[in-house]
């Protein structure tokens, strides 16, 4: 996967206290057992986030109340919270509706990953899945993803963690999470392929197949959506520069809904067949719109772009 970082700096610091949060910054860090939630914390905290680790969600509130009246003394918390106490865990969506109602400023990151994923780090660790019980591990997971259900799909992040081994999973923490304070809006633009499967933590997802293929044209075929060449055959005609255009502009008062309630990241996918040419090229021009964008930062990857 091929990453570059790129920013819009919106303005002096004067100008943005108006817009920024002035609470402390809560990250809840929740998800399937196994999805890495350990290297996940370990990476916050190599970012100066302080950390508490399994957390019983029934004392969240009263944690995030205490930040809430001295932010400037844990400024970025990062609150780990699993299933191993599965009665505490009953209560996750009553805790999450409380903070809702109150003026803490938090977001929810959720780990996830394929079943068969899971499975294979849990026997490569030869250890029982928590809710398994006298079960396979596959009856832990199923168990645990009825639980998870309503909080992952009320999630801010839903971070798939399948292909990722421990260097990429904090490598894509710290681009989510390594600004200096809290921002309004941290966004993921993701080129991907089809034939490799959606992306399942995408907020948005484009289809951009209806541009001709650069891959039947031998002398681009090596080449990437990164390179000037396919990039000029990408945009040669003029409906991919009108999409480039009204897409753009149709995520505007979207993001703005995002910054006004409080919704810190999101990702916007753009997929083509194999990941290669033409997600990549628009992927690539999108991202360097939307950071033209006040008080918006963009990370742009490309997962699929060095598969064969």
């Amino acid at each position: 996967m091929s990453e570059q970082t790129t920013g819009a700096s919106p303005g002096t610091a004067d100008e943005l206290d108006p817009v920024r949060p002035t609470s402390a910054e809560l990250l809840i860090v929740t998800g399937m057992s196994g999805a890495g939630r350990s290297t996940t914390a370990n990476a916050l905290e190599d970012l100066g986030w302080y950390v508490v680790d399994n957390l019983p969600p029934q004392m969240l509130r009263t944690l995030a109340d205490l930040v809430a009246r001295t932010p400037q003394a844990l400024p970025r918390l990062a609150v780990v919270i699993d299933v191993r106490g599965k009665a505490l865990f009953s209560d996750m969506r009553e805790t999450l509706a409380a903070l809702q109602a109150s003026a803490v400023d938090f977001s929810v990151l959720f780990l996830d990953a394929a079943d068969e994923v899971l499975v294979s780090r849990y026997e490569h660790q030869r250890r029982p899945h928590p809710l398994q019980a006298g079960g396979r591990i596959l009856d832990g997971i199923k168990a645990e993803r009825a639980l998870l259900k309503d909080l992952k799909d009320s999630a801010d992040v839903v971070l798939d963690t399948s292909g990722f081994n421990v260097h990429a999973l904090s490598k894509a923490v710290a681009d989510l999470f390594s600004a200096d304070g809290p921002v309004v809006l941290r966004l993921t633009v993701l080129s991907f392929g089809f034939k490799y499967g959606v992306p399942a933590d995408a907020n948005y997802v484009a289809d951009v197949r209806f541009i001709p293929n650069p891959h039947w044209v031998p002398a681009l075929r090596p080449h990437t959506g990164k390179d000037p060449e396919v990039r000029d055959y990408v945009f040669q005609d003029e409906g991919p520069r009108l999409f480039v255009d009204r897409f753009v502009s149709m995520l505007e008062p979207v993001l703005e809904g995002y910054r006004t309630e409080n919704k810190h990241y999101a990702t916007i996918a753009i997929g083509c067949t194999g990941g290669k040419h033409r997600s990549v090229a628009v992927s690539e021009e999108i991202a360097r719109r939307l950071a033209k964008l006040p008080y918006v930062t963009v990370n742009i990857q490309h997962r699929d772009m060095g598969r064969e």
